[in-house]
C-alpha cells in the first residue's frame, strides 16, 4: 500500500474562490457542489461518469486522490496534484467534461419528466452565470481547504467516509460503493485508485 507522503507546509492564495499554489504539493480537501443540491448523483450513470473522468485526471492530469466519496448531489475529495498541472486547472477541467458529458447523457433521456426538471434547472442556472452559456451543472465554488497537518487530514477522511452513514444510506462506511471507504476499512478495492493516508 503506498503511504502518504505527508503534509507540507504550503502557501496558497485565494483569488476569486479558486485556490491557485505556490506549491502543487498541498493537500485539500475540496467539495464540488450540483446547482440547487439537485440529487443528479443518486444514479449510477452519473456517478460513473464522475469516476472515469477522476480516473482520467489522475492519468493524463496528475491528479492525486487519497479519498473521495459521491453523495447525491456533491462529491467530496482530498486531493493534491503530482506538480504536472496545477490543482485548479485539473478541478476546472474534470468540473466542465462531466458537466459536458452528464448533460448528453440527461438530454438522450427526456422521456423523464424527472430528467426534464432537472435540465430546466441547469440551464436556467447557466443563463444567469456570465462564466456559462446556457448550462451550469456545479456551482462554482469548490470548497478548498489545505489540509496542513496529519490531525487535519484524519479528521476529513473520517468525514469523508461517514457521510454516506450519517445520511442513513449504509451502516458501516465501507459498505458504500461510491468512496474510498473500501479501501480504508474494507477488504476490497474501491473504483478509484488512492494514494493512502496512514
Amino acid at each position: 500500500m503506498p503511504g502518504y507522503r505527508g503534509i507540507h507546509n504550503c502557501v496558497a492564495k485565494w483569488e476569486e474562490n479558486i485556490v491557485f499554489h505556490i506549491c502543487n504539493r498541498c493537500v485539500y480537501i475540496a467539495q464540488q457542489l450540483v446547482v440547487g443540491w439537485i440529487e443528479l448523483f443518486a444514479h449510477d450513470e452519473y456517478r460513473e461518469i464522475f469516476v472515469e473522468s477522476i480516473n482520467y485526471c489522475q492519468t493524463k492530469k496528475g491528479l492525486e486522490v487519497y479519498a473521495w466519496c459521491i453523495m447525491r448531489n456533491h462529491i467530496h475529495m482530498i486531493i493534491s496534484s503530482n506538480g504536472e498541472k496545477p490543482l485548479p486547472g485539473i478541478i476546472r477541467d474534470l468540473k466542465s467534461y462531466t458537466s459536458r458529458a452528464i448533460r448528453k447523457m440527461l438530454e438522450k433521456n427526456l422521456a423523464d419528466s424527472r430528467v426534464n426538471r432537472m435540465l430546466a434547472i441547469f440551464k436556467e442556472t447557466g443563463k444567469k452565470n456570465k462564466r456559462n452559456y446556457d448550462f451550469q451543472l456545479w456551482q462554482q465554488h469548490n470548497h478548498p481547504i489545505e489540509l496542513r497537518s496529519n490531525e487535519m487530514m484524519d479528521q476529513r477522511l473520517d468525514y469523508i467516509h461517514d457521510n454516506p452513514v450519517k445520511a442513513g444510506f449504509v451502516d458501516l462506511p465501507e459498505h458504500w460503493l461510491w468512496s474510498s471507504a473500501i479501501d480504508y476499512y474494507g477488504e476490497g478495492k474501491g473504483k478509484i485508485d488512492l494514494l493512502y493516508i496512514l
